[in-house]
């Protein structure tokens, strides 16, 4: 009796050593070992194993690591010095990863900075006043953090140059003109939503809808900057349903299949001539387009 008595009080005893565990080790929300299901159900671009841009939920996140140093291991110092070496380490990474974020399919944002002292001070002070969202304190003393912040800031540092840039200089692809009458009323839509699955696309702040003959149907040619900056050129979804019902296209878009993705970051959407015409067939769809009441669909 003794010795089970004895056998029940261990159990005990490392049942509760494994709960102070868990709650040492996790502080917070997600982190980088939830990473792996968000990227299969959400629309994101993975940037190294430091990295995430939630194209679909609106944010960066980023994870660094930190250890104190050996002579500290052991002393009541070397848990607040790995946090604070994860911590500068989790800002680095999400400056590095901020700076991947595709414009467009030729730009990113690294390359604004670099032209532009403004939009560089811009994206350094957001990284800096970045959420920290999980803290991971690991069993070898080394701490793991994440930090996030929101896509939206980027975008209203960084869209009303490429707006401005592409009204400048982008005669190639002009848009044709949209028609001047009003669609009836059983033809009006609220939204375009344009289904590039299949096609290796991949998302972008500022992705671009052009017909078969060059002229853009979509993209900073046709957007409003104010509505661009509030709510991003475009919104994005892998399932084709949840895009029809986003708010941001209200009840009743027009969906059209993309025939092939084109450029360098695989953003410019190319739609049939037919599908084209069909949207530049009334004027009320341009202004829903220039509201930005665009979803995009990828894999």
């Amino acid at each position: 009796m003794n010795t089970l008595r004895k056998a029940g009080m261990v159990l005990a005893a490392g049942a509760l050593f494994f709960c102070a565990f868990v709650v040492f080790a996790q502080e917070g929300g997600v982190g980088m070992s939830d990473w792996t299901k968000i990227i299969d159900s959400k629309v994101t671009n993975q940037v190294g194993d430091k990295g995430l841009i939630n194209y679909e939920d609106g944010y960066i996140e980023s994870v660094g690591t930190g250890a104190p140093p050996e002579r500290f291991y052991g002393r009541p110092q070397a848990r607040p010095m790995a946090l604070r070496a994860a911590q500068v380490d989790a800002f680095r990474n999400l400056l590095e990863t901020v700076q991947g974020v595709q414009i467009d399919s030729q730009t990113t944002v690294k390359d604004f900075a670099v032209e532009s002292d403004v939009i560089q001070t811009a994206v350094s002070g957001m990284v800096k006043g970045a959420q920290i969202v999980k803290k991971e304190y690991l069993s070898d003393g080394t701490v793991e953090v994440t930090v996030r912040m929101p896509l939206s800031g980027v975008a209203r540092a960084v869209l009303p140059k490429a707006i401005a840039d592409d009204k400048k200089q982008d005669r190639e692809h002009k848009p044709l003109p949209f028609s001047k009458r009003y669609a009836p009323k059983d033809e009006a839509y609220t939204g375009l939503v344009i289904d590039g699955r299949g096609l290796q696309a991949r998302p972008a702040m500022s992705p671009k809808i052009f017909d078969e003959n060059g002229s853009e149907v979509y993209g900073t040619l046709i957007v409003n900057k104010t509505y661009a900056m509030q709510q991003g050129i475009c919104g994005y979804a892998r399932d084709l349903t949840a895009a029809q019902s986003n708010a941001r296209v209200t009840n009743s878009p027009l969906t059209v299949k993309a025939v092939r993705a084109q450029g360098a970051g695989m953003s410019e959407f190319v739609i049939s001539n037919d599908d084209a015409k069909l949207i530049r067939s009334a004027k009320q769809n341009l202004a829903f387009l220039q509201k930005c009441r665009v979803m995009v669909v990828l894999d």
